[in-house]
């Protein structure tokens, strides 16, 4: 069995000196599928002091930065999902504040019913520790005998006092600061709040927590106990989290996982598996077979996808295979294909998804080869809409392109294929498998994956503008890749054709559009969807302003040249007729 993620907790907190205990930590770890992707999560909080109300910030903050974070879609990141969580917290209690203060003045306010508070939160998952840090409170990793202290303190020093810089529920915006670290099995992680490591030396630190013959509870009471007795005059709170195993797959039993489930001869119409009846091949290839079935019971008609016994060793690709259904499963939108969980248990490897009547938008694009660009923008429409959906679940399709695009018989738009659908949930978790190689389809694949940089939704708007690019003038913005070439030493090796050089009554806004969304560096594209959307809908002037005042080497080289040829030829005759 292959090994999960197990981590122990200890904490400890009290009052001390104070008339209320202001602090609060917690911590959880969740069990099965949560565990693997939203990993264990620990938090502690020190409500500020001058704000009577603090103790109801801190215990907000901990409490919910858990509850909230294990509910948020498996699917996203621990960056994204945090950030989510911590940013609604925050929202909450600044508005609670201002409710209350009726002030804008954020933490420095003297009203003592202000909720404010430090925050500091730690995520295990997979191999890796994510920090999350606003205030002065602190996060330490013990690693091989080694004690860092990991945050900063957020606190600005004055000639009398020191003053917070920032807390959850002083501001409208809130800046946390996120860092990621390897971890090793039997590293300690340390949370403290003021009160204690403003009374403890780190060596001292470094020794209660080095000890290992105490369990965690005993060790956390031992650092707030000493650093009550050096005279700390605050609450007091120490919570420790332990390594005891990280999760590790080996690649024998990433191919057991992966090929438990035989995958299924090839079937012909008529044939039967697991109560679906076949009605019509509707392809068969290398790589994988798509059928028309019937659920026998119940009438319903379903397409049924199966790998190629050509891949039944290829770990990689039967990875994406059951990606793929997952996705499916997890995307509920109209332009998105969906897949099913099948009503009976599955003796073979297969899926099931909604069946789409209708043509590969490949198919339109050679029976409409002008399209009006009103038509155009319908499609396009629909297409963002879907991968919106991708974008909400931080995923990234990476291999779109006209035969990946359904058109159905009512005129809707489906995305399909998600075997290299990219899932920052699941980016984290460590695998044996190499993943190196590159997702996507020459001639569509966004520049960025080619130069070694990963990707983000940034390179699906890369391809949907190939696409519209291809669907206005039948050809390709750049140069056609080699099917061999996997790299580009930069971004200036590619040369962009206008469209309107294609096409004559492409309008120039339009050219304008298309070029930004097709710069090959994503740092010049479209920051959004919903931009490229705008101006493929409305002229931008100002795009279209730079278009028009290009050289005439930029706007139309061959003209250039060809203008530049006859000069030099004319130039010539005259140096020869007066010679």
């Amino acid at each position: 069995m292959s090994k999960q993620l197990e981590v122990r907790f200890g904490g400890y907190s009290i009052k001390g000196m104070k008339a209320r205990n202001q602090d609060a930590f917690a911590a959880s770890h969740p069990s099965g599928a949560e565990r693997q992707y939203k990993g264990a999560a620990a938090a502690i909080a020190d409500g500020v002091s001058s704000c009577e109300d603090s103790h109801i910030a801190s215990q907000t903050a901990v409490t919910g930065f858990i509850q909230d974070y294990l509910s948020t879609p498996p699917s996203w990141s621990v960056g994204h999902s945090a950030s989510r969580v911590l940013t609604g917290l925050n929202r909450w209690l600044y508005h609670e504040n201002q409710n209350r203060t009726g002030s804008h003045t954020g933490y420095q306010t003297s009203n003592r019913e202000s909720m404010l508070t430090t925050f500091s939160a730690v995520v295990v998952k997979s191999s890796t520790l994510f920090c999350f840090h606003v205030g002065d409170s602190r996060i330490y990793h013990l690693c091989d005998g080694e004690l860092e202290q990991l945050t900063s303190d957020h606190v600005l020093t004055t000639k009398n006092n020191e003053y917070l810089s920032r807390a959850l529920g002083a501001d409208s915006h809130l800046e946390v600061d996120f860092f990621k670290r390897s971890l090793n099995q039997k590293d300690r992680l340390l949370l403290t709040t003021d009160g204690v490591h403003g009374h403890l030396s780190r060596s001292r630190i470094k020794a209660l927590l080095s000890d290992r013959s105490l369990n965690l509870e005993v060790i956390a009471q031992q650092i707030v106990d000493e650093a009550y007795e050096n005279g700390s005059d605050d609450n007091l709170t120490a919570l420790i989290v332990e390594i005891d195993q990280l999760p590790q797959e080996t690649l024998d039993e990433t191919h057991q996982r992966l090929t438990q489930l035989p995958i299924p001869p090839v079937l012909k119409q008529g044939n039967t598996i697991d109560g679906f009846e076949v009605l019509q091949v509707i392809f068969s290839g290398t790589r994988s077979h798509m059928y028309l079935v019937k659920d026998i019971d119940s009438g319903e008609q379903f397409v049924l996808k199966t790998p190629s016994e050509n891949f039944s060793e290829d770990l990689v690709y039967l990875d994406g295979f059951i990606r793929e259904e997952w996705v499916g499963m997890t995307l509920d939108h109209p332009h998105v294909m969906k897949t099913y969980q099948p009503a009976r248990p599955k003796r073979f490897m297969y899926y099931v998804g909604e069946y789409i009547e209708g043509t590969h938008l490949r198919q339109w694009m050679h029976d409409n080869p002008t399209p009006p660009i009103d038509q155009v923008r319908q499609w396009v429409r629909q297409i963002i809409s879907g991968l919106r959906a991708f974008q909400r679940k931080d995923m990234i399709h990476q291999d779109l392109k006209p035969e990946n695009i359904m058109i159905n018989t009512d005129g809707q738009i489906k995305i399909l294929d998600f075997g290299t659908v990219l899932i920052a949930g699941s980016e984290e978790i460590n695998s044996p498998l190499d993943k190196s190689a590159l997702q996507g389809s020459v001639n569509y694949i966004a520049p960025e994956y080619l130069v070694g940089d990963p990707g983000s939704f940034k390179s699906d708007l890369y391809s949907l503008a190939v696409i519209v690019y291809e669907m206005l003038t039948g050809q390709l913005p750049y140069e056609e890749h080699d099917v061999k070439q996997t790299s580009l030493a930069n971004y200036c090796e590619l040369h962009y054709t206008p469209s309107t050089h294609v096409r004559k009554d492409i309008p120039v806004w339009i050219e304008a559009c298309l070029k930004k969304a097709l710069q090959p560096n994503p740092v010049h594209r479209y920051s959004s969807f919903s931009e490229f959307m705008q101006d493929l809908s409305v002229p931008n002037r100002h795009l279209e302003a730079a278009i028009l005042k290009q050289p005439l080497l930029e706007k139309h080289p061959i003209r250039f040249w060809q203008g530049l040829a006859v000069l030099l030829l004319v130039l010539n005759v005259l140096q020869l007729t007066f010679h």
